[in-house]
């Protein structure tokens, strides 16, 4: 197969909140995303699309401007690049530019596109195949009161949603009263995941899971380290899910060979884009880690991207996929993955199978040929 990169393009794209969104106790105050989305085309007529999608820029060390910056560097080594062969793509971006992950992943997104189109294949049979016709999509709410937490559970409720995600860290009486009133409103088939975004210190951690004596309870990055998150699992029996500190297939490693986490959540836009997250999707099915398949932020193109991940992913191994649309009303592409009743379905189109309203695009920030 061949073909070869002659243009990418980059658009600004911001993303207002319905309303200001607060995670990890409160550090992290997000009033909007501001979305990075890429086209690359090719010399055989075939453009693929990407998104990159930082939550902010206190939530991890990424931030749009960042991205920006990093394809100004890497955009003009890549063109003449064959985007049809996306490991050798990602290797090329890596030996262009260390690390930097998080820069990385909307170029990888669209070479997928681009793969996906030329194959007339969906994403997710390039990603190992359809082993659902859903996916269940987290219903995820922020910080607030005990009440005003069980009213915006009831709210998803509504919407169908039966897995849910509160945004917890506080004070450890607080959090207590959190956890509690949200259990006592959570219905027999619905499940829960209490995310904390690295807001607790261990000794916090460890008394809030042992006051909720609930080992059914996950419980997702309740510290900011690997080390501190050990600590954690040490002196608690609940399953734990690290987020936040798995930036690369090293961290991986770490945490599943020092019995950290029973279960990952694999960020598309924090590891480097759909290559990268999926081969760590590969190891989390060799050894028997459950997953979380999401985006960091973003709109309905990046989403898709995460539902085709998760859709290719045996369900026994899969928790649960985010949805960050739900935060926003911008919808900047038509096609992609449908919601219904609080599941993803992935679109049969080839690629993502979306295709971008250039109208809420608008002009290019920077253009590289």
């Amino acid at each position: 197969m061949s073909a070869r990169i002659s243009k990418i393009t980059v658009y600004a794209l911001e993303l207002p909140l319905k309303k200001p969104y607060l995670v990890s106790g409160g550090r992290v105050y997000v009033e909007k995303m501001d979305s990075v989305i890429v086209a690359i085309e090719t010399d055989t007529g075939l453009t693929g699309w990407g998104e990159g999608c930082p939550f902010g820029n206190a939530y991890l060390p990424a931030f749009s401007a960042g991205i920006h910056a990093g394809i100004a560097e890497l955009a003009p080594h890549l063109l003449g690049e064959n985007p049809l062969y996306p490991d050798q793509f990602n290797h090329s971006m890596d030996v262009l530019l260390a690390g930097h992950w998080y820069v990385k992943s909307a170029l990888d997104m669209a070479c997928w596109d681009i793969l996906g189109k030329h194959t007339q294949l969906p994403l997710y049979a390039l990603l190992g195949g359809r082993f659902s016709h859903s996916v269940d999509i987290l219903g995820v709410f922020a910080n607030g009161s005990p009440d005003e937490m069980v009213a915006d559970l009831r709210n998803l409720r509504e919407l169908g949603y039966r897995i849910f995600s509160p945004k917890i860290g506080g004070d450890v009486a607080t959090d207590i009263a959190r956890i509690q009133a949200i259990r006592a409103d959570l219905q027999a088939h619905e499940k829960i995941t209490i995310d904390a975004n690295r807001a607790w210190l261990p000794d916090q951690a460890v008394q809030i899971i042992n006051a909720v004596n609930d080992p059914t309870l996950y419980f997702e990055q309740p510290c900011e380290t690997l080390d501190e998150c050990r600590a954690v699992r040490q002196l608690t029996r609940n399953p734990l899910i690290l987020d936040e500190c798995i930036h690369s297939y090293t961290d991986l490693l770490q945490a599943q060979r020092e019995n950290i986490a029973q279960a990952i959540n694999i960020k598309l836009g924090r590891v480097g884009g759909v290559t990268k997250a999926r081969r760590m999707r590969d190891f989390c099915v060799q050894t028997g880690l459950r997953m979380n398949i999401e985006e960091t932020g973003g709109s309905v193109i990046a989403s898709t991207a995460a539902v085709h991940l998760a859709a290719a992913t045996p369900a026994r191994y899969r928790l649960a996929t985010s949805d960050n649309t739900r935060l926003h009303t911008v919808v900047p592409a038509l096609g992609g993955y449908v919601f219904d009743n609080g599941v993803g379905i992935p679109p049969d189109a080839p690629g993502l199978g979306l295709e971008p309203i250039m109208d809420i695009l608008g002009e290019p920030v920077a253009v590289y040929t």
